[in-house]
């Protein structure tokens, strides 16, 4: 059992959660995640951990309000516990000092982006940071991400906060102004697909990290399986950070609507069973 120690608010759709988990919180790097299920026969969810306390053996984790699972995490309060977790699984993030940096990390992508920008800053890199989202609500960490950033362009769909356009427009107006050595980007699989597309259009080395569909996190089920330089990799075991511009997007996109109906169901079905309480 993992104990919840401390909780916060976003908005009504995303939620902070502190988690004592010493052992990961020892082990933890940028880039790794968890995978945790709520109860015995629960779902197993991977989620980034988006900070890690050695001193007080916590972990940090942002929720999204999505399907059944993560409506269920979302609703847990302080004292309440997690099943089951295991982690720090996958690779972390490569990190070394090669000039400047973008970062671009869209809605709760923001979360596993925090520690890579940290850890690149740390390393003696320049780190521009563009986050973006749909409304100014739905930006998160920004005050932690100025922390560790020389600068932070925010882009909001609506123009309620910061400069109105896509994660892109923001991107590309930084790119065509100073030299940008490499971009990591995180956030939604159609956000990353744009991203890859512009920067391969400037010839800058992008890493990607995916958040594939995902089972057992130690490559067995499958279902984290994506294309890679025309190369089968598997997100959870060979990942879940990768090249984008030898990502297959349009494959990966694919497979995360899969099943896109079945989540649909089980959802009225949760919705059912609360009506009738």
């Amino acid at each position: 059992m993992n104990k919840i120690v401390e909780k916060e608010y976003f908005s009504d759709q995303v939620v902070k959660l502190v988690i004592e988990a010493p052992y990961i919180a020892k082990s933890r790097k940028a880039g790794h995640f968890v995978i945790v299920r709520l109860s015995e026969k629960g779902e197993r969810i991977p989620l980034t951990i988006a900070e890690a306390d050695v001193e007080r053996g916590t972990i940090t984790i942002i929720v999204q309000k999505v399907g059944v699972s993560s409506i269920k995490l979302y609703n847990l309060e302080v004292n309440d516990s997690i099943n089951d977790m295991v982690g720090p699984l996958g690779h972390h993030t490569h990190i070394e000092k090669v000039g400047t940096i973008l970062a671009s990390g869209g809605g709760v992508g923001v979360a596993p982006l925090l520690p890579i920008v940290e850890a690149m800053k740390n390393a003696g890199n320049k780190v521009i940071s563009v986050l973006a989202a749909r409304q100014k609500n739905l930006i998160i960490l920004e005050e932690q991400i100025r922390q560790h950033s020389d600068e932070v362009v925010i882009m909001t769909d609506d123009g309620s906060y910061g400069k109105k356009g896509l994660i892109t427009d923001g991107m590309e107006e930084v790119i065509k102004r100073e030299k940008i050595d490499q971009v990591v980007t995180v956030g939604p699989a159609i956000m990353m697909k744009f991203v890859a597309i512009l920067t391969k259009k400037y010839k800058i080395p992008t890493l990607a990290s995916l958040n594939t569909i995902m089972v057992d996190g130690t490559g067995m089920c499958g279902a984290c399986r994506v294309s890679v330089g025309g190369k089968t990799k598997f997100v959870c075991v060979d990942g879940p950070e990768f090249d984008a511009h030898e990502v297959d997007f349009d494959e990966m996109l694919l497979r995360l609507n899969s099943y896109r109906q079945v989540e649909v169901d089980a959802y009225e079905r949760f919705l059912n069973k609360y009506r009738k309480v």
